[in-house]
């Protein structure tokens, strides 16, 4: 049987970092979902074969019920000796705004990726890990879903309810050898902070700089191993101290 992780998102930024990051630990054979930037992807996937491992990419909108159940069926069809074990729930999207100005499709579009998307994702595998009796959750959250963010009431919303759902779900499968945690990070060099002045925000963080995608990687990695089989129901935060 073929051990797979899926990595929603994972075509840039912090996905990209999870994933070869995984790729260098060879545990798992590597689903790298995108949504729009096939060419990112195969980057991804290109570099995840030079560390030695093997992936595919597979294309579809995780805040879409239908196309996300009807891409995976296909990948389960096509690989019946195939079983994913590792869960990264990565795949997110931003659309900032005062409150007061915000439309509902910068609301609708926000919530649907982070917490429709978990729940389209996790939902199709969970029962087969529940069968297994073995798996990995990891949700990408933020400390804007912890501590809340002015100008993202949406983003910060949507991350807070998937930490609810984080806490929960890990009560419930906790029994079956599965953990569900979560990963918050803060400022992080990715193409999402590529606007950001981090010479003035620095100054609000204690360790005095941005985190790296890689670093990020490696707390996830971790979580993802077998080594944190007694981790679960946790809010990890990755911030450089700006958040606790």
């Amino acid at each position: 049987m073929r051990k797979c992780a899926i990595v929603t998102g994972g075509s840039r930024g912090i996905g990209r970092a999870v994933c070869l990051k995984l790729a260098e630990e060879k545990n798992y054979h590597l689903l790298i979902n995108y949504q729009s930037n096939e060419a990112a992807a195969l980057e991804t996937l290109e570099a995840v074969e030079k560390l030695g491992s093997t992936g595919e990419i597979l294309r579809f909108d995780v805040g879409n019920a239908e196309e996300t159940q009807k891409t995976l069926e296909n990948w389960e069809e096509k690989n019946p000796d195939s079983i994913v074990e590792v869960i990264i729930n990565n795949a997110g999207i931003t659309r900032d705004g005062l409150f007061m100005w915000m439309s509902p499709d910068d609301w609708n579009s926000v919530m649907n990726t982070s917490v429709n998307g978990f729940f389209n994702v996790t939902r199709f595998f969970i029962q087969k890990m529940l069968r297994n009796k073995y798996g990995r959750i990891i949700n990408m959250v933020s400390v804007s879903g912890l501590k809340g963010t002015a100008g993202q009431t949406n983003y910060s919303a949507a991350k807070s309810a998937v930490i609810g759902a984080t806490k929960a779900l890990a009560q419930e499968v906790a029994k079956r050898n599965i953990t569900v945690n979560a990963v918050a990070p803060g400022f992080i060099k990715t193409e999402m902070t590529a606007d950001f002045n981090e010479n003035e925000l620095k100054a609000m963080i204690p360790a005095n700089r941005f985190g790296e995608a890689e670093e990020v990687a490696d707390l996830v990695a971790f979580l993802a191993g077998r080594k944190s089989s007694y981790i679960t129901g946790e809010i990890i935060n990755i911030n450089g101290g700006i958040y606790s």
